[in-house]
């Protein structure tokens, strides 16, 4: 039965690499012929930048600071990204970086808990050279002082030398996110993001054995699965990233809109997750009470919009993000949930 099973496995994998290829090579050539346009950005201001709030270390809310940086694309071509449209062509000007979170401290409110939070999201890895020039740093480390954190984000591959040299600058606490997306082997490998498991868990160990905090993203269903496998393998991811040390972990339901999303899209070979399944897996992290669980609530148009509970949905996993709490569930006739 398992032989059987496994046969029927690769078959369909055979019949889903007929449209998507099965080199690294080969698939950045086809994520890049079905990409959509690029906006046209100044170096010298981030391209984004919002006050928030969530949950921190201790369950209290603490302020957030978050500034989306602009700066040469990642030299990655994962499949499901749709940030390089925030990118440039060319790493930016010396002081363009600082330059960007000036701007954008200057015009966001004041943060005045002791516990805040400075987000810099720069859509690749902040420890990538040719995207935030090493120059910049102490700049940076001055300028993020007033936080007591430090959240950056960057490639399991690029954890090395240039991130403990900017932690060594800071005098706060450094949070690095890092991809894992998803645990299942194959589409990990699909997603075109050239890391693996151990590779991810290496970084991980980095971060631990130097005193540096891990924040996980994590694919609520990725392509290639059905809606019960990817609240499964959501919930196998949250306990692989909790298990590498991770103390924060953020959900991030998977969209289209790149290109090559919606190429899958029209093939039948990906569905956005249901606004049930991403429920589900944000009530199953909060059950293991082991780190903080966020869901990421930026459009979630794509999970159906039921006119009657959609709102209050929203609301409430708004709500346990900040709780880290389950709270109670909705129940709606109209889309029977």
């Amino acid at each position: 039965m398992r032989i059987i099973r496994k046969k029927q496995y690769e078959l369909l994998w055979q019949v889903i690499m007929t449209l998507y290829p099965e080199t690294s090579s080969a698939r950045d050539q086809w994520i890049l012929s079905h990409r959509t346009s690029r906006r046209s950005l100044s170096p010298w201001r981030p391209h984004a930048f919002l006050a928030e709030e969530e949950a921190g270390p201790d369950g209290a809310a603490v302020e957030v600071a978050t500034i989306f940086l602009t700066n040469r694309e990642c030299p990655w071509r994962c499949l499901m990204c749709d940030l390089w449209r925030h990118t440039l062509d060319e790493t930016v000007p010396e002081g363009a970086i600082a330059a960007q979170i000036q701007y954008a401290l200057d015009n966001l409110p004041s943060c005045s808990t002791n516990g805040a939070t400075l987000k810099l999201y720069n859509a690749g890895s902040f420890f990538d050279p040719r995207a935030i020039p090493p120059t910049e740093y102490p700049a940076i480390a001055n300028q993020a002082s007033m936080f007591s954190r430090v959240v950056v984000e960057c490639h399991p591959t690029l954890i090395g030398p240039r991130c403990l040299a900017f932690r060594d600058l800071l005098s706060n606490r450094l949070e690095v996110a890092m991809g894992l997306e998803t645990t299942h082997p194959e589409v990990l490998a699909r997603l075109n993001k050239r890391m693996t498991l151990s590779s991810f868990r290496r970084a991980a160990d980095v971060l631990k054995a130097e005193n540096m905090d891990l924040r996980v993203f994590i694919l609520v269903r990725p392509p290639w699965l059905s809606e019960a496998e990817g609240v499964d393998w959501a919930k196998r991811s949250l306990d692989f990233a909790f298990d590498c040390g991770a103390s924060v972990c953020s959900l991030i339901p998977t969209r289209a809109g790149n290109g090559a999303m919606d190429v899958l899209t029209e093939a039948g070979e990906f569905t956005p997750p249901s606004l049930t399944s991403i429920e589900a897996a944000m009530e199953y992290g909060l059950s293991l009470r082991t780190g903080r669980i966020f869901t990421d609530l930026w459009d979630l148009s794509a999970t159906g919009r039921c006119p009657n509970c959609f709102s209050l949905r929203i609301e409430r996993l708004r709500e346990m993000n900040v709780t880290q709490a389950v709270s109670q569930s909705i129940s709606c006739r109209m889309c029977k949930t």
